[in-house]
């Protein structure tokens, strides 16, 4: 690696036409064959080097959960972006998908992708949407994924029920009914969530999840997006590049190892 990035010195200048010959080299200069004062060095190794490594090396897996009727390939705009952007993303379809299943079984599959997808000690970002945001919730706050997940970001998701899973009585409905049984578990020791980087990103003008403020959490971050539709919180440039802000903040609170 100190190999390519030393060639990766010596091109830059010979590009930039910036080739000073002086009576002495630094050490590094040497290497490459190319003779520069030491300032210059400097500026290149930290522009070209530590920002690349910073970049990629800091970078956790990033994944993306869908919610109800929805599969992975809603997330084809945003996981696109990401990756360009140098994150490593990875998504799973929650089976079935019609609410037909509770959430904390659906939260089951997901603790089991990410054991049989990732390393133990591999920490790892997860992104939430709408239904998705409570199913994430349920391995973060019950499964364990606290002790693993160091930023966690909800897209619209119903974190105090939604009217509208009033209109079928199926168990997945039933657990993002306001007051649901779930929702009063998870949200009666919401405060852990202050343990990792959370993040509730929402729209005022969503009406799938109803009331939208419904959304709001009384820990963690606040993000409101101004797009119109409850879809565009994983399709809109606005609501994509406020959930990469998100992704590039600092750990504030890192998990102890």
């Amino acid at each position: 690696m100190l190999c390519t990035y030393l060639q990766s010195i010596s091109e830059f200048v010979r590009d930039s036409h910036s080739l000073p010959i002086v009576p002495r080299s630094d050490s590094i200069a040497v290497l490459v064959g190319v003779k520069l004062p030491r300032g210059v060095i400097y500026a290149v190794i930290t522009k070209h080097f530590f920002r690349k490594m910073n970049s990629s090396l800091d970078r956790n897996p990033v994944i993306l959960l869908h919610g109800i009727w929805d599969t992975k390939m809603i997330f084809s705009k945003m996981s696109a972006h990401l990756t360009q952007l140098g994150w490593s993303v990875h998504s799973l379809n929650l089976t079935p998908n019609d609410g037909s299943l509770s959430l904390d079984l659906l939260a089951k599959q997901l603790a089991d992708y990410i054991s049989e997808t990732f390393d133990p000690e591999q920490p790892l970002d997860i992104v939430g949407y709408s239904m998705g945001g409570i199913v994430s919730r349920y391995y973060v706050q019950r499964l364990g994924g606290i002790n693993r997940v160091q930023r966690f970001i909800t897209l619209s998701s119903p974190h105090h029920g939604t009217l509208t899973a009033y209109s079928l009585r199926l168990p997945g409905y039933l657990d993002m009914r306001p007051d649901s049984r779930l929702l009063r578990d998870l949200n009666q020791d919401v405060t852990m969530l202050k343990r990792i980087n959370f993040t509730s990103m929402w729209t005022p003008f969503d009406i799938m999840i109803v009331p939208a403020n419904s959304s709001q959490m009384p820990v963690g971050k606040e993000v409101k997006v101004n797009v119109l539709l409850h879809r565009q919180m994983v399709t809109e440039p606005l609501s994509i590049n406020a959930l990469v802000e998100e992704l590039k903040a600092p750990i504030e609170n890192k998990i102890p190892t």
